[in-house]
């Protein structure tokens, strides 16, 4: 098979770029190990910046958000006995959307099939081959046969344990890393949420986190120590412990239920550079990841998106490889950008295993700050509503 550009992962950033390519009149091909209902079977985060929100817009995937999302205009920050609100959308202009990752993953989907657009499922041994060259091509195993397709370009669209990043050379990839001492304990139910904003709060016991999906779907974390099995918590443990880190008003009107998928998610801040070698990009997860405290994650793959897709309109369209050579620098100043304001919330509202009172006072006077001072508002809700592109 040939192709201009194959991408690897079919998530949605991989996913999106496809789309994105074909608008612009660009072949792609999109290979993934998992199958479909696997795919769209992984609960994901759901809030998303505005530029993610107009880009979805441009990708021609946005109908679907733009009538069942919920906009979101701010956030509400807890400390140990009471919460406040920070009015995003005042202090920045801009606004967020509550709209779930797997519902985006089946509108790509959906937008791939009725326009005709090439994903391989359960696509084995994938492999990147002759990235410093010319001629790339990627390798992968389907029913039983080696199959080939050759490319110009290949993106990286795999995440953390794909086998992009792992065919740059060790000598090339630089590698840094923070890995947390707790993880996130996260749980749905199809409940009406505690608050129709995204609530963080801050408390002696861990920290706990409450967003919504829809008006009847809920879904709620608190942190756990690392390497904390899930069966040790039943819903009424989670239940208690989550009422007992919020603020009294807010566990008062808590409604619970029954968890209909519950799960850990281990954190850690992880960047690799560079995001190019030769006619390999990497793009979302296959190169940074940060901790979901801020909900950068999907927003990060989507910059990458828009980053590449530029950079590769411009070298078929106009002839100008510009962007291809801008392409790791301009997307790595985003993403560090992210990763100090990920890092700083996720050091400021979780209790860590060998933390002083020292520590722990200097957290309540930066959520104090945050309460009392709007210039401190207006640099955090620059941050949260994301970079522009």
């Amino acid at each position: 098979m040939r192709t201009q550009v194959c991408i690897i992962g079919g998530g949605p950033s991989g996913l999106l770029l496809s789309q994105l390519l074909h608008l612009a009149g660009i072949d792609s091909v999109v290979l993934e190990r998992r199958t479909r209902d696997y795919v769209l079977g992984r609960i994901r985060a759901g809030v998303l910046e505005s530029g993610t929100v107009d880009l979805l817009r441009r990708a021609k995937v946005g109908d679907r958000m733009d009538k069942q999302g919920i906009v979101d205009e701010g956030i509400v920050v807890a400390g140990e006995t009471h919460g406040f609100r920070i009015d995003i959308k005042a202090l920045t202009g801009k606004s967020m959307m509550v709209w779930g990752q797997t519902e985006i993953t089946q509108d790509l989907y959906d937008a791939r099939e009725a326009m005709g657009g090439t994903v391989i499922h359960e696509a084995e041994a994938v492999k990147p081959h002759e990235m410093d060259t010319d001629a790339p091509f990627v390798t992968y195993y389907k029913d039983g046969a080696e199959h080939r397709i050759d490319c110009d370009w290949i993106a990286g669209c795999d995440g953390f344990h794909g086998v992009s990043r792992k065919s740059i050379p060790r000598s090339v990839l630089k590698e840094y890393e923070r890995v947390y001492p707790f993880g996130w304990l996260g749980i749905l139910s199809e409940t009406p949420p505690v608050t129709h904003e995204i609530l963080y709060a801050s408390h002696s016991r861990g920290f706990a986190l409450a967003s919504l999906r829809n008006e009847n779907l809920s879904r709620y974390y608190v942190q756990v120590p690392q390497g904390e099995p899930v069966e040790n918590w039943s819903d009424d443990r989670f239940w208690d412990e989550f009422k007992a880190r919020i603020p009294g008003d807010l566990a008062e009107k808590l409604i619970t239920g029954p968890a209909i998928e519950k799960s850990i998610a281990p954190l850690r801040s992880y960047a690799a550079e560079p995001m190019r070698w030769g006619r390999m990009f990497l793009v979302g997860d296959a190169a940074h990841i940060v901790p979901p405290t801020g909900a950068k994650g999907l927003n990060l793959a989507a910059s990458d998106v828009h980053y590449l897709f530029e950079a590769l309109k411009a070298h078929y369209l106009d002839k100008d490889d510009s962007g291809i050579e801008d392409y790791a620098q301009k997307a790595a100043a985003r993403v560090w950008q992210a990763m100090r304001f990920s890092w700083w919330f996720t050091t400021v509202m979780h209790q860590f295993p060998d933390q002083s009172g020292f520590d722990r006072r200097m957290q309540e006077s930066e959520i104090t700050l945050l309460e009392t001072s709007k210039a401190a508002q207006a640099a955090m809700a620059e941050l949260y509503v994301g970079a522009p592109y």
